[in-house]
């Protein structure tokens, strides 16, 4: 992006993707393909128009970092696809270290918002067992899915994790 009003542009599309999909994730437990991909390429047209080519390939790099994030997490079995497609939008509309940083503070958030939802649904003890018994596994089978803390066989409280990612968005805008 070029000027300030693009930018702003650029940010504050990111902001209404993050809010909207945390809105959608928080009721349905899913964040609609229509949503992250329709956004993700929206993102690419606009910064090919108002950037050209080095627009294109900032907001492409931006969507590959923000997916690239939460690929290992989701291969895994640790949270869903639409996570994965809404860091993605998020970071073609802002670009690659905006996307970083997005990711960063997003891990921070989806942790404390973690251990707020473990508490409140009186899941610690359990949660710091399923972490010791999840890098126990790693270390004897390599990184693995373990069978018994994906997200289909799980019986754990549930984190609507694009609330994460509408926090990390959020600080992440407010300090740049």
């Amino acid at each position: 992006m070029t000027n300030m009003t693009d930018m702003t542009l650029a940010r504050a599309s990111a902001l209404v993707l993050a809010a909207l999909a945390c809105a959608i994730d928080v009721r349905t437990r899913r964040i609609p393909n229509v949503l992250t991909f329709g956004a993700a390429a929206c993102a690419l047209v606009v910064h090919f128009a108002v950037g050209g080519a080095g627009g294109l390939a900032d907001a492409l790099l931006g969507w590959l970092v923000g997916t690239a994030v939460l690929l290992a997490p989701y291969a895994l079995g640790g949270m869903g696809a639409g996570d994965v497609k809404l860091l993605g939008a998020i970071g073609a509309c802002v670009g690659p270290g905006d996307a970083c940083w997005v990711a960063i503070y997003t891990g921070i958030a989806g942790g404390a918002l973690g251990l707020v939802v473990a508490c409140a649904h009186g899941y610690l003890g359990q949660a710091l067992r399923n972490v010791r018994m999840a890098l126990m596994h790693w270390r004897i089978f390599g990184l693995e899915p373990v069978p018994e803390l994906t997200l289909e066989t799980s019986r754990g409280p549930r984190l609507a994790y694009a609330a994460p990612i509408l926090v990390g968005t959020l600080v992440t805008l407010w300090l740049r």
